[in-house]
């Protein structure tokens, strides 16, 4: 399997409810480790930048409200088939339908405040860490 990395944010609700070591403690122990990791608030800018692909959703407005709600903490996680593996963790953005034992089944109150977001794929994962880190940024292990 290859070695990729993927980008991980834990929202603002992942936040206040005091989820962020058991979070991260499931991306290790599934083998993802943080080569680059910040606590940080994004502008509305940020938000409206990283979401731009959703620009013309009903949702947008509401999705850039709740990521600038409160702080995130942002993630680059690398390990092998890390976006698959990083989906897997995470569970389906509805956390009604997210199977038992995964990050929104568990931590999620609804489909809006989902509690994590993850890269889909992995051409996705190196724009949206490039958005957030630079490359010296980025631990080598």
């Amino acid at each position: 399997m290859a070695i990729e990395r993927t980008l991980s944010i834990i929202k603002p609700d992942g936040l206040k409810n005091h989820h962020i070591g058991e979070i991260i403690s499931r991306f290790e122990k599934a083998g993802l480790t943080p080569v680059g990791i910040r606590l940080q608030q994004l502008s509305q800018k940020e938000a409206e930048g990283f979401y731009a692909v959703h620009s013309a959703r009903g949702f947008f407005k509401d999705l850039v409200a709740f990521m600038t709600s409160g702080p995130v903490v942002v993630m680059a996680l690398e390990g092998e088939n890390a976006v698959l593996k990083n989906r897997d963790l995470m569970g389906a953005t509805d956390p009604k339908k997210a199977d038992k034992g995964t990050i929104r089944a568990d931590f999620a109150q609804s489909i809006d405040a989902n509690t994590v977001h993850g890269s889909d794929s992995l051409e996705n994962a190196k724009n949206e860490i490039a958005y957030f880190f630079r490359e010296t940024e980025l631990q080598k292990y």
